[in-house]
């Protein structure tokens, strides 16, 4: 047996494949072995294909309970459609999710930075703190779009200046405490407000120098919407197939049980 598994060692897929067949023909097969030897081969295997049933069920449900096993997509941030990154604040109203539009015509770069921020907190964005961690998730997810996709900035070239949040409320609630049922939410956005940097000079054998804000340039605002993901759903998925299962042959077993004591007690000899 090892001088097989090392044999295919060079291809991890074809060892784990066959780790994986070993596993279950030891463990399951010699649970269906003792089974089979002392109910007989039907009744064993029934009762053994109940019993895996009813442990993946459970199984299933404490990993959708505690949030880990076999988990789906996590939580992300997604660009907003139909604009992404603003260019100038006063074009925020485009995206559909501010409501008025923001004036800031004349406006040097660090006055109309002020006025769009002024404008967001009067409806209803919530500027996040830097202690926050949902700030740090929301600059790490436009700091890709940003570079990698848009392909406008470079490492260095900018930095994140503010983060507003808004929306995510869940729905329906029993009143403003009792939120048990509340499996709905509302969309929730992001805008991620960076500012460009003063292109400065490195020298060889010195400290890199602070990253200075170049005011002679507009911020930019990364606008996005959060996809809540499905991380639970397999799991859940995979307990009410397994619960159905379960009780289908447990009820298999509860009638094959009932129809052999009513034969049996048909076929007893009458005292």
């Amino acid at each position: 047996m090892l001088s097989a598994l090392l044999a295919v060692s060079w291809e991890p897929e074809i060892r784990g494949w066959i780790i994986v067949i070993i596993s279950v023909v030891v463990l399951m097969g010699s649970t269906y072995l003792i089974l089979g030897t002392n109910l007989g081969a039907r009744l064993g295997f029934l009762i053994a294909i109940t019993g895996l049933a009813g442990w993946m069920m459970s199984m299933a449900i404490i990993w959708a309970v505690y949030g880990i096993g076999l988990k789906g997509p996590e939580p992300t941030w997604h660009p907003h459609e139909p604009i992404a990154i603003v260019r100038d604040g006063a074009l925020l109203d485009r995206t559909e999710i501010v409501e008025r539009p923001i004036d800031i015509k004349g406006l040097d770069s660090v006055a109309a930075a002020k006025k769009v921020a002024d404008q967001l907190v009067s409806e209803g964005w919530e500027s996040l703190a830097e202690s926050n961690p949902q700030r740090g998730q929301a600059i790490a997810s436009a700091d890709e779009l940003i570079q990698i996709e848009a392909k406008e900035f470079a490492a260095g070239e900018y930095v994140a200046v503010a983060v507003y949040d808004k929306g995510g409320e869940r729905y329906p609630k029993l009143g403003d405490a009792i939120d048990f049922l509340a499996f709905k939410h509302k969309p929730r956005y992001a805008i991620v407000e960076v500012a460009p940097l003063v292109v400065q000079r490195a020298e060889p054998g010195r400290a890199p120098a602070r990253p200075v804000i170049d005011e002679a340039q507009p911020h930019r605002y990364i606008v996005m919407i959060r996809d809540l993901g499905a991380k639970r759903r397999p799991a859940f998925l995979i307990g009410f197939g397994s619960g159905l299962i379960f009780f289908l042959l447990a009820w298999v077993l509860h009638r094959r049980e009932t129809l052999l004591r009513k034969n049996l007690a048909l076929n007893s000899p009458v005292a």
